[in-house]
């Protein structure tokens, strides 16, 4: 469903920290990706990501200025970074503030049980995210949500629709 503002809202979608209303924080920044969204705010105003499960460089965070990308009920908001106010002066940063992270509806399916950290490594994406230009680029780290998941929770389904059992591989003729 798409919300008043003209941005995608999921059902399940909540405030800050959490989004998926599960009450489970879902990202995170390092603090060298926070100090590029610093930068990156100073250049373009207020700043989003989307994680798409497309090809290329469609397995890392895209970072645009908001409302650049159009989410809609295809998308699930999974929370909002917090980027703290800078410590340094001259970044152009005064004041803390967030960059919602919104992630494809079909991958969230996959992701589910995952925490996602965005941290910033040397070199360049092949994408189109606003830090491509400063030779940096933004990098999902993921472990499993601990907690209350159970082991079952975890598990791979016996058989995806249409496809083989997990382990069997494709038949060839």
């Amino acid at each position: 469903m798409v919300g008043p503002d003209g941005r995608g809202t999921a059902a399940d979608s909540a405030g800050t920290g959490t989004g998926t209303g599960d009450g489970v924080e879902r990202v995170a920044v390092t603090p060298g990706a926070a100090q590029q969204l610093r930068r990156l705010r100073a250049r373009h105003g207020e700043l989003m990501f989307h994680q798409s499960g497309g090809c290329c460089d469609g397995s890392s965070p895209m970072c645009f200025a908001d409302g650049d990308f159009l989410v809609s009920d295809a998308d699930v908001h999974l929370g909002d970074l917090l980027v703290p106010a800078s410590q340094e002066d001259g970044d152009g940063s005064e004041e803390g503030f967030t960059v919602p992270v919104w992630m494809s509806r079909e991958q969230f399916a996959l992701w589910s049980h995952t925490h996602l950290t965005i941290d910033l490594v040397p070199g360049r994406g092949a994408g189109f995210s606003l830090e491509a230009p400063d030779g940096v680029r933004f990098l999902i780290r993921s472990r499993l949500l601990g907690g209350g998941l159970s082991a079952a929770s975890c598990e791979l389904p016996q058989r995806a629709p249409g496809g083989p059992a997990p382990g069997e591989g494709r038949a060839t003729r």
